[in-house]
């Protein structure tokens, strides 16, 4: 279980408005509207059709509060939270047609991120008794950014950069650019901060001999090496770097690439193909 503290409203509130702007366009929810009589009030429960790790319970709770403020919610199953199919996530009580018109962008943020804690999840398994952490990738939702990051660690997973401000990563076309491993590497040590972390990205084992005699990098991305170049890739750093493997990283191989040695496993599939929780809505 990977309870964290929740992140301010203050700062999820801007993504959930324009996901209910969206849904509820230029007239409101003009269903609810034309058949369910003013006034009427009604109480429903989120629950869980499959089995997974709950995340967006923070960001649905409060979709529901900014249609209408009066909903009673009271969540059951905490954010990082496991849960069984047929599990009740969550209560709401008020007007009725509030609960509708919240329901559908409530539903697809709190399925979307508990997919991607539950899918995430199951990575962070394959990894048990290595030192291998799994983490994301930038390859998230446009808008949805935070949220998704984090949903995988509510799944027990790490996160990469947030967006391109938070460190320098060096990929292989910084490299084509800049005209090699060593001038990228010479520029950073002399322009960037020390405060900066810098991760350089290699798809060969004489790359990361290069990267490792010219210095200047804390981290190495292993770009799409097969396990065994993996481990001949450990054995050379002897803990001069952090190493990271990334590409083509799926769930059969990963208990075999964290058995290699290496210290995290990137998976962009945990937010950019992962499949939708099902979570229901019933009155």
């Amino acid at each position: 279980m990977t309870v964290l503290p929740p992140l301010p409203d203050l700062i999820l509130e801007p993504l959930v408005r324009a996901a209910l702007i969206e849904d509820l366009g230029s007239n409101g929810d003009i269903t609810t509207r034309t058949v369910i009589p003013a006034g009427t009030r009604s109480g429903a429960s989120i629950r869980a059709r499959d089995a997974g790790v709950a995340s967006g319970m923070q960001v649905a709770a409060l979709a529901f509060r900014l249609v209408d403020p009066d909903l009673r919610l009271e969540v059951l199953i905490a954010d990082g939270t496991p849960f069984d199919a047929g599990d009740v996530l969550a209560r709401i009580e008020g007007d009725a047609a509030a609960i509708l018109s919240a329901e559908r962008v409530a539903l697809n943020l709190a399925g979307r991120l508990s997919g991607i804690a539950t899918m995430t999840a199951a990575f962070v398994d394959q990894t048990r008794g290595t030192r291998a952490r799994i983490t994301c990738t930038r390859k998230t939702t446009p808008g949805l950014r935070l949220v998704e990051k984090q949903a995988v660690l509510h799944g027990g997973g790490f996160n990469h950069r947030i967006s391109l401000s938070d460190a320098i990563l060096i990929k292989d076309n910084h490299i084509a650019a800049a005209g090699g491993i060593r001038p990228v590497l010479q520029a950073v040590k002399a322009r960037a901060s020390h405060m900066l972390r810098v991760e350089i990205e290699v798809d060969r084992l004489d790359q990361l001999a290069e990267v490792l005699d010219e210095g200047g990098a804390h981290v190495v991305l292993l770009d799409n090496m097969d396990s065994d170049t993996l481990r001949q890739a450990v054995s050379m750093a002897q803990g001069q770097v952090v190493l990271e493997a990334s590409g083509n990283m799926r769930l059969a191989r990963i208990a075999q690439v964290a058995a290699t040695g290496v210290d995290y496993i990137s998976v962009g599939a945990l937010t950019h193909s992962v499949q939708v929780l099902d979570l229901g809505l019933d009155f």
